[in-house]
């Protein structure tokens, strides 16, 4: 990894490189472009059978055969998402800037640097060439709101032999020194005393475990402003402890951080923006590991909270680390507080892949993060935190378990077990997201992805005092 996942948008062109316009044509509006082009293109086009399909590229040629524009078919992708073929589909090397159409042009920027994201650092062998936009046309929200989402996907991508506790804990210090932000660091023996739960998660690695907590205010705040709190899960690989994974669910395990990088992108991108708000981030740093030192199922935990937990199975280590972060992190009465994390299959059974679930105590800040979602084509689906389920948790010889003995429900339960941890009063919110690509499409390349990243930093800018 590069110091503080600061590297370079792939997407971007040097300063002063010739750019060429590029038009984002959807089906629609097909027929209404051939009849404004000259014969001779309309007919070249028809012969391509070029009709606004997403992800088409095609050159319009000008004098002496050297190409003055570019189309890019959008189909009906949004602009974020339909832009993000643009890199690969166009010629290698090239350099464009978006042309006015029925898009936002910051949307069409943004999908085009998504889209321009590629993992390769670790590739021994020149990678392909992409076509580049031209900088002056990218505002700069737009470049640091990919940044932050490309922070979050080189964290997600990055092999867990590369990224452990103490790989993690270090590029949030980074993050953190590049804004200026306070940064608490608890490590070693420490550790246990502060975060018992977490620290039993962590206790059966070598690699011991770490927490982060980064503070930090708007230039122009004060003690009376917003306290937007985030609690991020940092599992850097998941075996599943004593109740081992099998080995086909262990294969993407290193992504079972995402919550934690998608976190750290959103703290990247607040402080970037300089948002009138006061921020802390907890990033709980362990792995989930087997040995002598592991915790065991039945194994009765203490937590920040003072409540004691039964662990009614390894495998559910992320609730632990949360727990504790969470607990702590509402001593300081946030106006937010929100947690992230790649916490159960039980959520992508019920939603799939690409719609992460939302669990929320309070209607208000659900229906932000809800409409911001929707806004920023970065949806979320709100799931509820049904008390007729909260007496599954019930432990004979604890406080509460870790699960329950019941195979459904299982988002739910995960929720409500986190819930014990937030006092009444405080808004929270839980998001438990997948955090990774299955496939390449559009500005979603296949790897880690940083789902809600946008549509929480949407929400998030609209918090005042």
């Amino acid at each position: 990894m590069e110091s503080g996942m600061a590297r370079e948008l792939a997407g971007l062109a040097a300063d002063g490189d010739m750019a060429l316009p590029l038009y984002g044509v959807r089906p629609g509006g097909v027929a209404a472009l051939l009849a404004e082009l000259p014969p001779e293109e309309a007919a070249m086009l028809r012969f391509q059978n070029f009709a606004g399909q997403a992800g088409v590229a095609t050159l319009l040629p000008g004098p002496a055969g050297a190409p003055r524009a570019a189309l890019l078919g959008l189909g009906g992708e949004p602009a974020v998402h339909g832009f993000g073929a643009a890199a690969g589909a166009l010629p290698a090397g090239s350099v464009w800037r978006i042309a006015a159409g029925e898009y936002s042009p910051e949307d069409a920027a943004l999908g085009f640097l998504l889209g321009a994201y590629r993992f390769e650092h670790l590739k021994t062998k020149t990678q392909k060439k992409l076509a580049q936009l031209e900088p002056s046309q990218v505002p700069e929200r737009v470049r640091v709101v990919a940044q932050a989402v490309c922070t979050a996907r080189d964290l997600i991508n990055t092999p867990a032999n590369l990224l452990g506790p103490a790989e993690l804990a270090r590029a949030v210090l980074e993050v953190g020194a590049r804004f200026g932000a306070r940064a608490a660091h608890v490590h070693g023996g420490e550790v246990a005393a502060r975060y018992p739960a977490l620290a039993a998660v962590g206790a059966g690695s070598e690699r011991g475990p770490e927490v982060v907590v980064l503070a930090w205010q708007g230039s122009n705040t004060d003690a009376h402003a917003p306290l937007l709190s985030l609690c991020g899960k940092g599992v850097c690989f998941d075996t599943g402890g004593y109740d081992l994974k099998p080995g086909a669910a262990m294969l993407r395990m290193k992504k079972d951080m995402g919550g934690a990088a998608i976190l750290l992108g959103l703290a990247q991108a607040v402080m970037a923006l300089d948002l009138p708000l006061r921020l802390q981030l907890r990033i709980g740093c362990v792995e989930n590991s087997i040995s002598g030192h592991a915790m065991r199922p039945s194994d009765v935990l203490q937590t920040v909270a003072g409540l004691s937990v039964e662990v009614g199975n390894t495998d559910a280590e992320g609730r632990l680390v949360l727990c504790d972060l969470l607990a702590e992190a509402a001593r300081e009465s946030p106006d937010w507080l929100i947690d992230a994390a790649t916490l159960t299959g039980a959520a992508r059974v019920a939603l799939g892949p690409d719609l992460p679930a939302l669990f929320c105590n309070d209607d208000r800040l659900a229906e932000t993060i809800l409409a911001a979602g929707r806004l920023v084509h970065d949806p979320l689906w709100r799931l509820p935190l049904f008390d007729g389920y909260a007496a599954w948790l019930d432990s004979p010889v604890a406080d509460l378990n870790t699960v329950s003995a019941k195979p459904m429900a299982g988002a739910i339960v995960a929720a409500l077990f986190l819930r014990h941890f937030v006092p009444a009063g405080v808004a929270w919110a839980h998001v438990d997201v997948y955090g990774w690509n299955d496939s390449t499409r559009p500005g979603r390349p296949e790897g880690g992805e940083a789902q809600t990243l946008r549509a929480l930093l949407s929400a998030v800018e609209s918090l005042k005092a």
